[in-house]
């Protein structure tokens, strides 16, 4: 279980999120717009939209296993391109590797983990995945303002350099120790993985939800370091510490909500998280520097609670046969979402000169994913 969440935490963390922490510093080394910028992050959940097709397919043929380590590769693979990348066209195929990577890794993964505990402490596992992807943010952040701090904005490509040595420990680790026992699967889960996730109760109240919250954190933990910079003039120290903050109130924020919804069920434990969403984000706008930390460290709870909920309910809902497909096809939701979600901020921000109704647009989606949470059934089924 250990292992998994240091996957998780390289897929995730360093393959699809550490750009969003080096994008001040891409831009400024590259001499790209936040267009540009956006961009090369929508080459990341592009790959991840695309990946995740891919698993829908993948899981009703092969065992969730070699899912999972074909996509632990790749996101090795991804992070050693991006530390030799030397143009916004080679950084954008180096993430589109890592974001297949991700896709591979987290849909098999949680059942995975779940697998080594029992029944009753399954939703734990989910929870200290999430926890591990905020480990990872943690690293990443604080990385980073240590090299940006002496080598200036080239340092992005050490970043990547430094988490693509750690990487390869954690890809041999999960190859010789990690195992999962699982029946040889039969198909059936119909294209994209839909025909599974049909099967399953409210499904389409969670697609929403999760959608949502695919486009809603995108547009906030793909620009938040940036915002600060150049909306609030913050110092690039600064900034990473808000993000270090967020990415730290990560590990917690899974394991935290697994309580709530233990307690209150996975229905309210949803519709407390997004209903938090935007008060965060309004919070963040003002660029006041002790009320924004607070609110980065409540967006990270949050950013780690919401993806491990709806990660839970299907993990209840659906049987073993179909969890790969169905978790696929939700995800598959999701990832068309944030598909678009970068490039929208990038460009909002271009066309108005400020991150702000980026921003404020994110705190709209978070109204949505409320509406959409509250029609999941209080139990459950």
């Amino acid at each position: 279980m250990l292992l998994i969440a240091l996957a998780s935490a390289v897929a995730q963390s360093f393959g699809r999120f550490t750009y969003g922490v080096l994008l001040p510093a891409v831009r400024d080394d590259m001499g790209i717009t936040n267009t540009q910028a956006g961009f090369i992050g929508a080459a990341n959940v592009v790959a991840y939209l695309l990946g995740t097709m891919l698993v829908a397919w993948a899981t009703n043929r092969y065992l969730l296993l070699n899912v999972m380590r074909l996509g632990l590769i790749m996101a090795t693979l991804g992070l050693l391109l991006a530390s030799v990348s030397s143009s916004p066209l080679l950084l954008a195929m180096a993430l589109f590797v890592a974001g297949v990577g991700g896709a591979f890794l987290w849909i098999p993964a949680p059942v995975i983990a779940s697998a080594a505990l029992p029944p009753e402490r399954r939703p734990l596992a989910v929870g200290l995945m999430s926890s591990g992807i905020g480990l990872g943010i943690v690293f990443a952040s604080i990385l980073s303002g240590i090299l940006r701090s002496s080598e200036g904005d080239h340092a992005w490509s050490s970043v990547y350099q430094v988490q693509f040595y750690i990487a390869l420990l954690v890809l041999a680790g999960t190859l010789l120790v990690v195992r999962h026992d699982q029946a040889k699967p039969r198909g059936g889960g119909g294209i994209g993985g839909f025909g599974a996730l049909r099967r399953m109760h409210s499904w389409l109240p969670l697609i929403l939800a999760y959608a949502t919250f695919g486009f809603m954190y995108l547009l906030v933990i793909g620009f938040l370091t940036t915002r600060l910079e150049d909306d609030s003039a913050w110092t690039t120290g600064d900034a990473a510490v808000a993000f270090t903050l967020m990415g730290f109130a990560m590990i917690f924020g899974g394991p935290t909500f697994v309580a709530i919804s233990h307690r209150a069920g996975i229905r309210l434990a949803l519709s407390i998280a997004y209903g938090l969403w935007p008060v965060f984000v309004c919070i963040v706008l003002t660029g006041f520097y002790l009320p924004t930390l607070a609110a980065c460290i409540g967006l990270g709870l949050l950013f780690s609670a919401l993806p491990t909920l709806m990660t839970i309910y299907v993990v209840e809902n659906a049987t073993a046969e179909d969890y790969g497909p169905s978790f696929a096809a939700a995800t598959l939701a999701f990832s068309i979402a944030q598909t678009i979600a970068p490039p929208i901020g990038g460009f909002i921000a271009d066309l108005s000169g400020s991150f702000t109704l980026t921003f404020l647009l994110s705190s709209a989606m978070g109204v949505v994913g409320l509406m959409a949470s509250i029609r999941l059934p209080r139990h459950k089924q």
